[in-house]
């Protein structure tokens, strides 16, 4: 059996919630390894519904191992409100069952000022960011200026992190007009929380070591999608950490070695949330359609996502990245319906054609994509669970879907139910 890592392959909000759930059920033990809360995973078990974000989705069960990696930045209201909101769903979390990274940076209040602040003064030339802290945290991860989970143990350590977290925050507060921080108030409100969230850090590194020489079976679960990496996502419009499935070991802390099968999800038509390049976006009733059939709005923030055909360059090229064993196609069931369906192959920049979305954003707000069409189906695929009870159109659909990405189909998800997945390769066999 191999570990297995979860990533997704698009712009996010692929159905990771429903997949990694079913995964989670075969695993001992599942990392998150990147992002914070801005990221939002739904999971439909026996009828019930779960909004988790911080919690990697295996807290829902019973006898997992939930384990929140270093490559995460953590806000520890968020988590603490999250945990009692399930907690009234009758999900019990306690640090037996939760681990934490003694190492994991802390998005705090300022973190959420800043990030409000920018994006109101950029006016039209916004990210789109969730406004929860994530960037900045980041920012004072990487200007070694983070105050980590494992500092609330420690008051004068905390005194030196905060001191030093003032003299970088207070110009930048200066500058858009806003009051110096109070350290004071900060640090009084870090030491109220600290002993509600320090029971759960822990060296996760030498947690998952114990558990991997024990045979155990790890599942590695990403936050947003490939395109939203920092590295090789649409820059600038992206999120401010790595989302490939390299980063998997990097942000739990493990080898890459140990990562095993990489698992990518990648839903049946294309959606993005925020602002970006979106070279197959369908402003018109097709593209309303698509949104009100796959109920397209974020879970975390309620925004309506931006919908359009599927993009099999650019899955293809986020495969390519991330090293993708096989994909996890989602949402076939939105299609039902179409008289015909289009998929892209490629992209027409001044009428240079590319077999990739070009990495200039002056080339990628003038990629046009080139399209493939195929006859859709008018029978229904909700709720499918074997090959056999697909029309003929949708599987060869998936096929082409299959060719196009270099890719195969390891499962195929029908609706939100779990048991509504048709298996073709178990990723934990390898």
């Amino acid at each position: 059996m191999t570990n297995v890592a979860v990533v997704g392959a698009q712009w996010g909000d692929e159905g990771k919630g429903k997949i990694v759930d079913w995964l989670s059920e075969r695993a001992d033990v599942v990392v998150r390894f990147q992002g914070g809360h801005n990221a939002g995973h739904t999971l439909v078990i026996d009828g019930k519904v779960y909004k988790l974000s911080l919690l990697p989705s295996g807290i829902v069960r019973e006898n997992k191992q939930s384990v929140i990696g270093s490559g995460v930045v953590l806000d520890p209201w968020a988590l603490l409100d999250e945990i009692a909101r399930i907690g009234e769903q009758d999900v019990v979390v306690g640090p037996d069952r939760l681990k934490i990274s003694e190492t994991v940076p802390l998005i705090l209040p300022v973190h959420r000022d800043l990030d409000r602040l920018r994006e109101e003064a950029a006016g039209k030339a916004k990210i789109g960011t969730t406004g929860r802290g994530i960037g900045p945290a980041y920012e004072d991860k990487v200007g070694r200026r983070a105050i980590r989970l494992g500092d609330l143990a420690d008051e004068k350590t905390l005194d030196d992190r905060i001191d030093r977290l003032l003299a970088h925050h207070d110009p930048l507060r200066k500058g858009l007009g806003e009051a110096p921080l109070d350290g004071a108030a900060l640090k009084a409100e870090l030491l109220e929380i600290a002993p509600r969230i320090l029971p759960f850090a822990a060296p996760v590194w030498r947690e998952l070591n114990i558990a991997r020489k024990a045979g155990k079976r790890v599942l590695f679960e990403g936050a947003q999608g490939a395109l939203l990496d920092i590295d090789y996502g649409t820059y600038p419009y992206v999120t401010s950490s790595n989302t490939m499935a390299g980063q998997a070991a990097a942000g739990s802390g493990v080898g890459p070695g140990a990562v095993g099968y990489v698992l990518g999800i990648v839903k049946a038509y294309t959606t993005r949330v925020g602002s970006g390049p979106f070279p197959t976006e369908l402003e018109d009733a097709i593209g309303q359609r698509l949104g009100e059939r796959g109920h397209e709005f974020g879970t975390v923030t309620g925004r309506k996502r931006r919908c359009g055909w599927f993009d099999a360059c650019l899955v293809r090229q986020t495969a390519t990245i991330s090293g993708i064993t096989g994909v996890a196609l989602t949402k076939l069931d939105v299609l039902d319906g179409f008289e015909e369906l289009k998929i892209c192959t490629g992209y027409r920049v001044d009428g240079v054609e590319y077999d990739h979305l070009p990495a200039a954003a002056a080339l990628q707000a003038k990629a046009e994509p080139i399209y493939e069409t195929m006859p859709g189906w008018s029978e229904s695929t909700e709720g499918a669970r074997r090959w056999a009870d697909l029309p003929a159109a949708a599987v060869k659909y998936v096929k082409r879907v299959e060719e196009l990405i270099e890719t195969p189909v390891a499962l195929l998800s029908t609706s939100p139910e779990r048991d509504d997945t048709i298996l073709v390769t178990d990723p934990f066999a390898g």
